[in-house]
């Protein structure tokens, strides 16, 4: 027993002793214990420039900057670029690309049939007889088609068509110098320039000035419009919308006024108001004990005598889908009151636009505006390069 608690006594010291030296060596030891322990719960937190800067930079310097900034530079290029150059390219072929889809029953009446007919056959004689028919099928009328089939047999006599682009490209030129050899637009620098509009009804003759109103208009041109259709029903109504639309001031009476007055009214308002253009629209159909084509002759008189040269333009308004009819109107209206122009509406709807080349060429009148839709924009001057173009 003595033995024993010698040895518990003895063994006390070094036990009691034990724990500075292990505390002492686990001192050491906790540092590294909690830095592990802490880096894992810092790590998220390394945003902050004071945790383990050494470690955190090194990692996410090269990996923020490939992720953040390169992504950054290239998003901006790829879409401010696109974004700004699409509007260009569309406003400068706009309409020429729903020119040709609009005339795409003529197209296919004349371009299409000369694709089918030259098919795996010679470009001679025999082909131009059968390419005549489709030429007067598509209204250019038998005169015109006679004509520019003339042209191509000399043509191919002299072996200058051997396919059916070729023969394409003939017929179009020839139809560009029919459309180019007629008389030239006038110029419009009177002040006020007046221009009277006459036209049968149902070829949109009210809806034509309407769109004319807003094409001078962005020309800078300061419109008037007059009112002189007083015989249809809600005809001044319907064209007082539009010059609402327009933003354009309309000089109108009463229904069943007369035509004569209204005209000289408005172009005694324009020049009071400093307006330098007016559109004059006319009755397509009067009462059956007055003359329509009497009653017009009046309206140019009138309008002669308050302004020395009015009108100054006198535009037929013909409905394309008409055909050759169309061409009838125009020889009867001439004889009436000496037309300057002619403006054809609703090519987007017929395969008659061949009827163009026939007016022009009979008529030696320039084809000053076309319409090939419904929208403001859809009348635009008449260009017989883009026209020929679109047919093929």
């Amino acid at each position: 027993m003595g033995l024993l608690n010698f040895w518990k006594k003895k063994d006390k010291p070094p036990q009691e002793e034990a724990p500075p030296p292990a505390s002492s060596q686990e001192a050491p030891e906790q540092p590294p214990a909690p830095q592990p322990a802490a880096a894992p719960q810092e790590a998220p937190l390394a945003g902050t420039p004071s945790e383990a800067p050494g470690e955190l930079v090194a990692e996410t310097a090269p990996s923020q900057p490939q992720e953040l900034i390169l992504p950054a530079p290239e998003a901006p290029p790829e879409t401010s670029p696109e974004a700004a150059p699409p509007p260009e390219p569309e406003k400068k072929k706009g309409f020429l690309a729903r020119l040709a889809e609009r005339l795409g029953k003529t197209r296919e009446k004349i371009s299409g049939s000369i694709d089918r007919l030259t098919l795996g056959r010679k470009i001679d004689e025999e082909l131009l007889d059968e390419l005549e028919e489709v030429l007067v099928t598509a209204d250019l009328g038998v005169k015109t088609s006679l004509e520019l089939i003339e042209g191509l047999r000399g043509q191919v006599r002299r072996q200058e068509l051997s396919d059916a682009e070729a023969l394409k490209a003939a017929l179009r030129a020839g139809m560009e110098r029919v459309l180019t050899s007629v008389a030239p637009v006038p110029s419009r620098h009177n002040a006020p320039h007046v221009i009277m509009v006459v036209g049968v009804n149902g070829v949109g003759k009210t809806t034509t000035i309407g769109k004319l109103a807003n094409y001078f208009g962005q020309q800078g041109r300061k419109v008037l419009l007059g009112a002189s259709d007083t015989f249809r029903a809600a005809a001044a109504e319907q064209l007082e919308i539009w010059a609402e639309r327009v933003g354009c001031p309309i000089v109108r009476q009463k229904h069943g006024a007369d035509p004569s007055a209204v005209a000289y009214d408005a172009v005694e308002a324009a020049q009071n108001r400093g307006r330098d253009l007016v559109i004059i629209d006319t009755a397509g159909r009067l009462h059956t004990k007055v003359n329509l084509m009497e009653e017009l002759k009046k309206i140019h008189r009138v309008l002669n005598k308050r302004l020395e040269g009015a009108p100054h333009e006198v535009l037929l308004v013909l409905d394309a889908t008409t055909g050759q009819n169309a061409l009838s109107q125009a020889k009867l209206f001439h004889e009436a009151v000496p037309l300057t122009g002619l403006v054809l509406t609703k090519l987007d709807g017929t395969a008659k636009g061949g009827v163009v080349v026939a007016i022009a060429e009979a008529m030696r009148l320039p084809i000053c505006f076309v319409g090939v839709g419904e929208g403001l924009e859809d009348l635009r001057p008449f260009d017989p390069q883009e026209f020929a173009a679109a047919i093929f």
